[in-house]
């Protein structure tokens, strides 16, 4: 039985309306007993803002099975040393946070995270930046650059850090082998028993190929068959929609 690592935006739902067929997909995985991860790259929503979110659409999914990047950010932060942090971020990044034992500061913080906000501001580029030259480490959630309706999101939000800096932060989410190997650690799963279903190429499918993993591409999100052409890497599988995914 292969365990599954399950992407939520142009998988299972968009602009927060359910894809036809993702309920009955997770209905029937759920009933079949695969284990299951729900991985999100999105770090400014909690677990069970998550679960609620799904539930509204229609997918009924333990709140224990999702994942997210600031999950895997945190769990990421507890290996390191240091335990203070400037954060740009919603309460869901800081929540994991403190969780860890961290102290949110804009005194000599250890490591300069950034998430995702609507509040962003020139303030905290300028204050990001000061402590990365001052030595900080320079952490982010997420790579993606933008969301629904052109969002900025994390990555659009490191771009300006980045060029004052000269520094590049190191990313959390997908496609990371770090938050793909933190999803199997907290299933209890190997990668070669593993497959990722993700609307992506340049994060879900990525993040599966340099893990090892099974991967199976939908074609409800981001990338289409047209852009195949343009990666060195391929898909184990190709859908239209995950509601026909036969191989799980």
């Amino acid at each position: 039985m292969k365990n599954i690592i399950c992407d939520i935006d142009g998988v299972l739902l968009h602009n927060n309306h359910l894809i036809p067929g993702a309920d009955r997909f997770i209905k029937r995985i759920l009933e079949q007993g695969n284990p299951l991860t729900v991985l999100t790259n999105y770090p400014s929503q909690t677990a069970q803002d998550l679960h609620n979110r799904l539930g509204s659409a229609g997918i009924e999914v333990p709140e224990e099975v999702i994942y997210t990047s600031a999950m895997a950010t945190a769990a990421f932060l507890e290996r390191q040393d240091g335990r203070k942090a400037f954060v740009i971020g919603e309460g869901a990044l800081t929540h994991e946070l403190y969780k860890i034992g961290f102290t949110i500061t804009d005194i000599n913080p250890d490591f300069v995270i950034v998430g995702e906000t609507r509040s962003y501001n020139w303030e905290m580029i300028q204050k990001a930046s000061y402590f990365i030259m001052g030595g900080a480490r320079f952490i982010a959630t997420n790579p993606d650059v933008a969301g629904p309706k052109g969002y900025p999101a994390c990555g659009a939000l490191c771009a300006p850090i980045e060029r004052i800096t000269g520094q590049k932060p190191l990313y959390m989410g997908k496609p990371s082998p770090w938050v793909i190997r933190a999803a199997l650690n907290k299933m209890k799963a190997h990668s070669e028993a593993t497959v990722i279903i993700g609307d992506n190429m340049k994060t879900d499918i990525f993040a599966g190929v340099q893990a090892g993993l099974e991967t199976i591409l939908v074609l409800t999100g981001y990338s289409q068959m047209s852009d195949l052409k343009l990666f060195p890497y391929q898909p184990n599988h190709i859908f239209p929609a995950v509601g026909e995914v036969d191989v799980v």
